[in-house]
């Protein structure tokens, strides 16, 4: 590896490597759909921000899920403009690896989003995802408005009653933020397992399950 020892700590913005002006390249369509890979979200849909461990086992779990209209994998939550996979794995960037989600709010709720979220990794390890150790693994989820948020934190704080119920001794370590600037991954990234369907996928969560918070009136 071109980078052998991972930092566990994040670089501050003085500290994080300088990256670049121009966004590095990527898919034009997605493997799956055909859709265009930089689409912007049709009217009355809504965008999502996952970060759950390695993206290539993350992604797939969202493109499989109805009302899913749009997935693309990149960095989220760092420092460095336009990174790439080499600077984001050593640490130096502060980004984690995310999942953008478009999804069509109709089909499917960004609450339902969120229970996929949290039950598809272990929210509760800080940075890492079991044999995945780094800042790039980190659980994060970026929120879009003031209701994802509302509905984030409102989810998150009735899993960890739900883990701590169960007798998991560890909280919910997720990075919870506005949405900044998302960088597109490299294009072989993109939709990884659909291109390689025994590639690694390091999914895995920690078998509690996560209420849905009820539905608001009106």
């Amino acid at each position: 590896m071109l980078f052998s020892r991972k930092p566990l700590a994040l670089p501050t913005a003085e500290t994080a490597l300088p990256g670049r002006a121009r966004p590095i390249p990527t898919a034009s369509v997605h493997y799956v759909s055909g859709l265009p890979l930089e689409a912007e979200a049709p009217a009355g849909f809504e965008t999502a921000v996952f970060g759950l461990g390695c993206f290539w086992g993350a992604e797939r779990l969202f493109w499989q899920t109805p009302g899913v209209w749009l997935t693309r994998v990149g960095y989220a939550g760092g420092f460095t403009p336009n990174p790439t996979y080499e600077e984001v794995c050593s640490g130096g960037t502060g980004h984690t690896e995310i999942v953008e989600v478009i999804f069509d709010p109709a089909k499917v709720s960004f609450a339902a989003l969120v229970k996929l979220f949290l039950e598809s990794h272990d929210p509760t390890q800080g940075m890492r995802q079991g044999n995945d150790i780094g800042t790039q693994y980190r659980s994060a989820l970026y929120f879009a408005s003031p209701d994802q948020e509302r509905v984030a934190r409102q989810m998150i704080a009735a899993y960890n009653a739900e883990l701590a119920a169960a007798g998991h001794r560890a909280a919910v370590t997720t990075e919870l933020a506005p949405r900044t600037e998302v960088y597109l991954a490299e294009g072989y990234h993109q939709q990884y397992l659909a291109k390689n369907p025994n590639g690694y996928c390091g999914i895995g969560g920690t078998g509690v399950s996560c209420p849905l918070p009820p539905v608001r009136a009106g």
